[in-house]
C-alpha cells in the first residue's frame, strides 16, 4: 500500500530536484530521502528520477506521479487536520505565498492576529516573485497568496478579493532640492536620477500606470539603478544615490530624518493588494478559519500624499 509520507518525500524531491534540499526541507538526512525514493521506485518498478551527472530531473513516470502524489498527500493532510479538529480545536498547516514587501510588512500583522485566535495552526510563508507565488497558488502548492493583481481570468482554481490599498511614495534624500518643495510637476521627474524596482514587480507596474496617466513614461526616466526590493531602494536613497518609488509600508518603517516624501502634482500612486485562496479542492478547517479571518478584517490605507500606513481595525 502506498505511504503518504513517502509520497511527501517524493514531492519535496520533485519540487527541488535535489535530494539534499528535500532532506533540509523535511528535516531528514539525505540518505534517508534517497532510501524512501528508492523504495517508491521499487514499488512502481520504474525509475522516478533521471540522474545525469549531478543533475536530477523527473522521469516520465515521475512526471505522471507528481499530480497524483500531490493530491494524495493533500488529502492525507486534510484527513489528519479534520480528525484533529473534532474536539473543537483548530489544527493544521497553512502555506501562504507572497512577494517581498507583503511578506515582511503585511503578513506579520495578519498572521499575529490569526495565531492569537488559532495557536495550534502552523503557517509557512513562502516568499517568491509575485508571478511564482501566483503560479504556486494556481497549482495548489500554496493555500493563499498576496498579489498586486487579481488573476481571476488566468487562475480558475483560485478566488481573489481586494485586501488592502498600498500607497506608493516618491522619496528623496533630505538634502535633495525637491525636499524643500511642497510638490513637483510630473515633467520634473525627467531631471532626476532614479533607483527603480525590476519591471516584473508590482510596484513598477503600479508606478508605470500612474505616470502614464499624466503622459510620463517610466522608461524615459534616468534609471541609475534597478534593485530587487524596496528596502534596498530606500537605503540607496538614504545614501544620496537618487530618488525612488517605494511602498508607504516601507516608508513608515524608515528613519524619517533621512528621507523626504515628494508629492507629485496631480498624481496619486496606489497599489491594490489582493489575497487569493486555492479552491481546487475543499478547504480544511484551518484554511476555512484563515479565510474567515480575512473576511472579518478591515485593513485600511488611504492613497495619496500624507497617507498613513496599514492598520487592521
Amino acid at each position: 500500500m502506498l505511504d503518504a509520507h513517502q509520497l511527501n518525500i517524493f514531492l519535496a524531491a520533485a519540487e527541488t530536484l535535489s535530494f539534499t534540499q528535500a532532506a533540509q526541507l523535511l528535516h531528514m538526512s539525505q540518505p534517508s530521502v534517497s532510501q524512501h525514493i528508492k523504495s517508491l521506485e521499487q514499488h512502481f518498478d520504474t525509475p522516478l528520477f533521471e540522474r545525469t551527472g549531478r543533475r536530477l530531473q523527473l522521469s516520465d513516470a515521475g512526471e505522471a506521479l507528481l499530480p497524483l502524489a500531490r493530491e494524495m498527500v493533500n488529502q492525507s493532510v486534510r484527513i489528519e487536520e479534520e480528525m484533529a479538529s473534532l474536539d473543537g480545536e483548530v489544527f493544521g498547516h497553512l502555506k501562504v505565498g507572497c512577494s517581498t514587501t507583503p511578506g515582511k510588512y503585511v503578513l506579520p500583522q495578519l498572521l499575529a492576529r490569526f495565531h492569537n485566535q488559532y495557536p495550534m495552526v502552523k503557517v509557512t510563508c513562502e516568499v517568491a516573485p509575485q508571478a511564482k507565488s501566483i503560479d504556486n497558488l494556481c497549482e495548489g502548492q500554496v493555500h493563499f497568496a498576496l498579489s498586486s493583481h487579481s488573476h481571476r481570468q488566468s487562475c480558475t482554481d483560485a478566488e481573489f478579493r481586494l485586501f488592502m490599498k498600498d500607497p506608493v511614495m516618491l522619496i528623496a534624500p533630505q538634502d535633495h532640492p525637491w525636499a524643500k518643495r511642497e510638490d513637483i510637476a510630473p515633467e520634473e521627474l525627467y531631471k532626476a536620477n532614479f533607483i527603480l524596482r525590476e519591471e516584473e514587480s508590482g510596484t513598477f507596474a503600479t508606478v508605470r500606470e500612474a505616470l502614464d496617466s499624466v503622459n510620463i513614461s517610466i522608461h524615459d526616466l534616468n534609471t541609475l539603478l534597478t534593485l530587487g526590493n524596496s528596502e534596498a531602494i530606500s537605503l540607496a536613497v538614504q545614501e544620496g544615490l537618487g530618488v525612488g518609488f517605494v511602498s508607504n509600508i516601507v516608508v513608515a518603517g524608515m528613519r524619517q530624518p533621512d528621507i523626504a516624501v515628494i508629492p507629485i502634482r496631480g498624481v496619486s500612486i496606489c497599489r491594490d493588494i489582493y489575497i487569493g485562496r486555492y479552491v481546487g479542492r475543499p478547504a480544511t478547517v484551518a484554511q476555512a478559519a484563515f479565510w474567515k479571518t480575512i473576511e472579518n478584517l478591515q485593513p485600511e490605507a488611504i492613497c495619496g500624499p500624507g497617507s498613513e500606513t496599514l492598520v487592521f481595525v
